[in-house]
């Protein structure tokens, strides 16, 4: 019997059969991060192997791979897409001590280890880990089996979430559904496609965001940005904008206070098209569509929620813009090893603060904050502007129409060219000014570049964030083109002083950090 370690947290599941066996198996997989290590205990016979070889042909997409068991080999390695795997067998080891002389001191910190007979190894595991012991239950049915997962250590919290998950998923109607784990973006959240009586939908799965430590003022940054904390601010926008027209995805259910939502599949048709991917003008168009109808409802502040307080949608004030605009001194300058003074730092505030003045003052609307193509889907069985499906607004805000252009046109991760850039602010423009005869176009392009700016400015300082603090190094390949963009709007007569400064105290990106060609004569 493997040794209990305290601190640990546990819940079971009855497993009918093999099916549900898979089925748990596909859940295990969903939750599982390079590193991670799963004991499986249990008797002879009480289908360890079947459980580890469920689990890995989920993670390769392979039902038809060959598992066999490591009994005698010991060790079977598998280079799987999200991460390598290796199966253990310890049954035939006589002590812990043969451990090293497998090899497990050499793998890979990324490689995810699935280990039977664990017990073997006691006294040598680490305290992060998940154990799953089984159980036969004979008395009930040849095939019947009882699973009892316990985390220790990190892994308890998730297997608490992972024990919600399942009672959500049943409440909901919807254990029963095959689930896929899908791309995730730079955020905690994750997402499964679900396949329940063969209809899709997807998993929303978003931690509540925990406070970080104050930055200013006493505030942590996500709330001094106006960053969701939860999803109440995804479902209550999904029912406003599907209200108003917008294809928003449908709520089917939602747990609040977990962060569980399922909601409507709008499948996988982007707005972009190519190897790299290249802006589709004409579905561009059309997004430009959405905000141009978008920004002519009144603005609501507060929206109801079902079964929850109602929701309050915070102003994009000067804070939020400043303490954006200030990753690029906080993160990005430091790459360069580049330490502003106190009275440079001084000027960059004061010129932001002066250029944002007649931003703030522009007239208010619904800002989505992440209009750009990661969030658009195209559904061209639709009409009109209901053939953009929209995503990832829960960090919405109200503020000034010419953000969320910005957002669209200078696209963080597609190159939209200059002259598509023109045309279609063009387009917005014209058709403001024709609906709106105080729409003052100059006044509108001066708002948006200053946006633009501050829009890259951000970026800059958040790609080289995930590159630092979090590892994920594949944003970097982006930054020629946010450079670009950041130089464009730049131009812009009324952004000269902080063009100025920006040219004395910000580096050019260079190739050798990300490996891309220089953006001022090639597009990514």
């Amino acid at each position: 019997m493997l040794p209990m370690t305290p601190g640990g947290s546990s819940f079971s599941v009855i497993l009918e059969n093999e099916q549900a066996t898979a089925r748990l198996a596909a859940d295990i997989a969903n939750m599982l991060e390079p590193g991670d290590l799963v004991t499986l205990s249990g008797d002879l016979g009480a289908g360890k192997t079947t459980l580890a070889r469920a689990l890995i042909r989920y993670l390769a997409n392979d039902p038809a791979i060959a598992v066999p068991s490591p009994t005698f080999t010991l060790m079977q390695n598998y280079d799987l897409p999200r991460f390598p795997l290796v199966h253990a067998d310890l049954y035939r080891l006589s002590g812990p001590g043969e451990l090293a002389e497998l090899g497990f001191d050499d793998l890979p910190e990324e490689s995810v280890v699935l280990m039977e007979w664990p017990d073997r190894a006691a006294g040598f595991l680490p305290a992060d880990r998940m154990d799953i012991a089984l159980t036969l239950a004979p008395q009930q049915g040849l095939e019947m089996r009882h699973a009892r997962l316990t985390g220790y250590g990190r892994f308890a919290p998730r297997i608490e979430r992972f024990a919600a998950l399942r009672r959500f998923l049943e409440q909901s109607g919807f254990a029963g559904a095959e689930r896929e784990r899908m791309q995730g973006d730079a955020s905690t959240r994750s997402y499964e496609r679900l396949t329940l009586i063969g209809q899709t939908s997807i998993l929303m799965n978003s931690p509540p965001r925990p406070d970080g430590p104050p930055v200013r003022d006493g505030k942590p940054y996500s709330a001094i940005a106006h960053l969701a904390e939860d999803v109440k601010p995804f479902v209550a926008l999904a029912v406003a904008l599907r209200n108003r027209g917008f294809s928003a995805p449908h709520i089917y259910a939602a747990d609040i206070e977990q962060g569980f939502v399922i909601l409507e599949d709008l499948g996988t048709d982007p707005v972009v098209a190519g190897d790299p991917p290249a802006p589709i003008e004409a579905r561009y168009a059309e997004a430009v569509d959405v905000l141009l109808s978008l920004h002519g409802y009144e603005v609501v502040q507060t929206l109801p929620v079902d079964s929850a307080a109602d929701y309050t949608l915070p102003r994009y004030d000067l804070d939020a813009f400043m303490i954006e605009v200030e990753l690029l001194l906080d993160w990005y300058l430091p790459r360069w090893d580049v330490k502003i003074s106190d009275t440079a730092r001084a000027t960059f505030v004061a010129l932001w603060r002066e250029a944002l003045t007649p931003v703030l003052a522009a007239q208010p609307t619904w800002v989505l904050r992440d209009f750009h193509s990661p969030n658009l889907l195209w559904l061209p069985h639709r009409a009109g502007i209901e053939r953009v499906g929209l995503l990832d607004f829960q960090d919405a805000v109200i503020g000034p129409a010419a953000y969320d252009l910005a957002s669209l046109l200078q696209d963080a991760r597609v190159t939209v060219p200059e002259m598509m850039e023109l045309s279609l602010l063009g387009r917005y423009a014209r058709s403001r000014q024709a609906g709106d005869p105080e729409f003052e176009p100059s006044a509108f392009v001066r708002t948006y570049a200053t946006l633009a700016a501050q829009r890259a400015s951000k970026i800059l300082g958040i790609f080289s964030r995930l590159d630092r603090r979090d590892g994920k190094p594949q944003y970097l390949r982006h930054i020629p083109r946010i450079w670009a963009y950041l130089q464009r709007s730049l131009g812009h007569p009324s952004l000269a002083p902080l063009a100025g400064w920006y040219s004395v105290n910000v580096p050019r990106w260079t190739d050798e950090d990300s490996g891309a060609s220089d953006p001022a004569t090639s597009e990514l």
